[in-house]
């Protein structure tokens, strides 16, 4: 199965700026600020990123290294510290040689300068060099006019060098982004069977996709999956069975044979996922003609349910767009469900949120449950299927959409799972209470123009997913 090591190895360039010909007429300074960066350097690796330093730069020459050093390590991300007052002209060459996102840290050592020591310090000299180490936001606007007029993007984090919740908060927010956009840009996406013949909405572009996001798409052969299925061994079947009972809470008007059926699918899903190495795929497929690829297909809802659970989102109904969202958040360390709006309760002012087929057991409330359906709406075939209900509490949703212009944007939201009744049928749905009533969110939502399904993950993760949006160069729209 796809471990994406990527995502706990990403790499952050930080580098400080100072001008150089201050160092000879103020002792000590050069030393202090690179004191206050290794500071930063330090904060970043306790908060899991592997930061490649490339010091204090103070004039072009410095400049060019830095930007070899980046490039040559392959970082994802930089933060420029603005240790003192500095040329725009040490900064530029950095940023648009590495060409990666940056963050400019304007970083005071201490909330205010103590202007009685300051002012007793008898010296002027001494006193000009104590200024030049608290003067962090003396070039920031510089730095912001070049970057600007250079057609550079960029953040700014302003605060306290130490002891600033908010300044830390929003650098480990940038942190969290750049480890996530680092996966997705790596991701491989796999795509089995074809779209739903008629939902218009879905259907997307995927090179489009892969320029945006970075991802890989690996087409996939539905024949392909049927072979694996046919080399299951007795021993991989058994382990796959205690799987499942351990997962799942397993309905006592189960099959037997059912059970059989989907743990020898999920072997055999498990073993495509495994060959090409994939962190997502999207699916659908009817078998029309062939009992043997209806039986197939019908029996994949638990194994693709295993694997989103596992990190491996899954999306029904060849929802490409969808299975990026729900693997974001995954990434996140949200969940990622895959869901459409079932049902609106105007007596609650709650939506109600599910969908047919694969499930995020990670983040269930309680243990989700195995159960038998006659029949798939709207698919075929018979057998086994998953209900639960997102854990209650902050939820984030989230739809990758396509703008009027074809490019990719976030549609985000923030609301709750709350408790109540859901209609039991063995589906994935749950209740969201959102802080904009029901009757306007969904109004605000379709403004926007999303597909029908969105994919939904545990906590207040909107903030982030801004940033990430900025990381990747996409529109992000929040609705609440």
């Amino acid at each position: 199965m796809n471990t994406e090591t990527k995502k706990n190895n990403f790499k952050v360039g930080l580098f400080g700026i100072g001008l150089e010909t201050y160092w000879r007429q103020f002792d000590g300074l050069r030393e202090r600020l690179i004191g206050y960066q290794n500071i930063i350097a330090d904060q970043l690796c306790r908060h899991g990123a592997e930061v490649v330093n490339a010091g204090l730069v103070d004039n072009p020459t410095a400049a060019i290294s830095a930007a070899k050093k980046f490039k040559h390590e392959d970082v994802s991300l930089i933060f420029l510290y603005v240790s003192t007052y500095a040329l725009s002209s040490t900064v530029l060459p950095v940023v648009q040689k590495t060409n990666v996102p940056v963050v400019v840290l304007n970083l005071q050592p201490v909330k205010a300068i103590n202007y009685s020591e300051f002012n007793s310090l008898g010296d002027r000299t001494k006193m000009t060099g104590e200024w030049l180490a608290h003067c962090q936001a003396c070039s920031v606007p510089e730095i912001a006019n070049v970057f600007l007029r250079s057609g550079i993007p960029f953040h700014q984090i302003t605060g306290t060098l130490c002891d600033d919740v908010l300044a830390w908060d929003e650098i480990k927010s940038w942190l969290c982004a750049a480890r996530v956009a680092d996966v997705i840009r790596s991701c491989r996406v796999g795509l089995l069977g074809h779209y739903y013949n008629g939902m218009l909405d879905i259907y997307s572009d995927l090179t489009r996709l892969s320029a945006q996001f970075g991802v890989h798409f690996e087409i996939l052969e539905m024949n392909e999956l049927k072979a694996n299925l046919d080399d299951v061994s007795g021993r991989e079947l058994e382990n796959k069975i205690g799987e499942i009972n351990d997962v799942f809470a397993v309905q006592s008007d189960c099959p037997v044979e059912e059970i059989r059926r989907a743990a020898r699918t999920s072997v055999a899903l498990d073993k495509l996922i495994g060959k090409y190495n994939l962190g997502a795929m999207a699916y659908f497929f009817n078998g029309t003609g062939d009992d043997n690829y209806v039986d197939l297909i019908a029996s994949v809802i638990v194994g693709n349910s295993i694997l989103t659970s596992a990190g491996v989102p899954i999306a029904g109904e060849y929802e490409v767009k969808n299975v990026l969202a729900m693997k974001i958040l995954d990434v996140f360390g949200a969940g990622g469900s895959f869901t459409e709006f079932y049902a609106m309760d105007f007596n609650d002012d709650v939506i109600l949120m599910g969908h047919d087929g694969p499930g995020h057991a990670a983040i269930a409330q309680g243990k989700t449950k195995l159960k038998p359906l006659k029949v798939f709406h709207g698919k075929v075939g018979q057998g086994l299927s998953v209900e639960m209900s997102v854990r209650h509490g902050a939820v984030t949703l989230l739809s990758v959409i396509d703008s009027p212009d074809g490019n990719a944007a976030f549609l985000i939201a923030e609301g709750e799972s709350v408790a109540g009744q859901i209609l039991e049928i063995g589906n994935t749905n749950s209740r969201y209470k959102f802080n904009i009533g029901a009757r306007e969110f969904i109004n605000a939502w379709c403004s926007h123009g999303p597909a029908h399904h969105c994919a939904i993950g545990i906590g207040h993760i909107a903030h982030d997913l801004e940033k990430l949006a900025r990381l990747l160069g996409i529109r992000a729209i929040r609705v609440c």
